[in-house]
């Protein structure tokens, strides 16, 4: 193998501890809420540093999160092969690489946004780096409820990064997150719930049950449907994100209650995969009813 096919195939492994799918999420979610914070269009420049620096953060998280769970990975079928207990690369060279990118991303917040937005990407990082990853997820059921406040924080720090502040609205988008991640992760923690029982985790089936697990999953969704009906009314939004809130509520919950009647692995990833689709789809209906009224 050539050195420039070694150095593509490193890069690779590097990409890949920043699980590039859940950052673009949260990209995606960081940037609705930057669009959202104006009435016109937010500057090109606030957007291009903002977004960057976010993703950076973000992707260092990712990073702290492979180093922290190398081992629990090792033993699950679904992030075996990811580069660290694969052993493509190593501690000290995920360390260094999650050091030199992070701080790439609170550098680029802090000289071209704004100071609050970077402390903000900070927090964020440290509650998802190591209060879920270290001191929730082994320790409690619930290590997706209080540490999904950091998966919630994305529009928060868009919104920031335009105005500066935290507003009302901000926290509502906040809100939408957190209560939809336990039902979305809880979808695939059903369907991989010897994965997490081998690698000792107390994750909710594991610890509670099947049955239980799903009945949560069905109650947050209902609360999710009431929660997502929140930016029409404090008129952030009209009819339009009104009419998508509750139809993609609608099939959300009919995925869950089917899942609560007669549950199958094979619908459990189907509510998994429609609850990534629900949260994009929201927020894109929030951002062209943004545009449209």
């Amino acid at each position: 193998m050539t050195s420039i096919a070694l150095a593509e195939t490193r890069l690779r492994h590097f990409l890949a501890l920043t699980k590039p799918r859940v950052v673009s999420l949260i990209v995606f979610c960081a940037v609705i809420g930057m669009f959202l914070a104006t009435p016109d269009l937010p500057s090109p420049r606030i957007v291009l540093f903002a977004t960057l620096g976010i993703a950076l953060v973000a992707g260092a998280a990712a990073a702290i999160n492979c180093l922290v769970e190398q081992k629990i990975d090792a033993m699950m079928a679904r992030t075996r092969r990811r580069p660290l207990p694969s052993g493509e690369l190593t501690s000290l060279s995920t360390l260094t690489f999650a050091g030199i990118v992070g701080g790439i991303g609170l550098v680029l917040l802090h000289q071209y946004v704004n100071e609050l937005t970077m402390w903000l990407t900070l927090a964020t990082f440290v509650g998802y780096a190591v209060v879920y990853t270290v001191l929730l997820k082994p320790a409690t059921p619930q290590n997706i409820v209080i540490g999904g406040a950091s998966g919630a924080m994305p529009p928060v720090l868009g919104w920031c990064a335009v105005r500066g502040e935290v507003g009302p609205e901000a926290l509502i988008l906040f809100l939408i997150i957190f209560i939809w991640t336990p039902p979305h992760f809880w979808s695939l923690a059903l369907y991989r719930t010897n994965d997490f029982a081998n690698a000792g985790l107390p994750m909710l089936p594991v610890t509670h049950g099947r049955r239980y697990t799903q009945l949560q999953i069905v109650l947050y969704t209902c609360a999710l449907v009431g929660v997502s009906l929140l930016p029409y009314a404090i008129r952030m939004s009209g009819l339009l994100y009104l009419a998508a809130a509750l139809g993609l509520g609608a099939v959300f919950l009919g995925y869950t209650v089917r899942l609560y009647r007669a549950y199958s692995d094979a619908l459990a990833r189907a509510t998994f995969k429609y609850s990534i689709y629900y949260l994009a789809a929201l927020f894109s209906a929030l951002l062209i009813d943004h545009y449209w009224q």
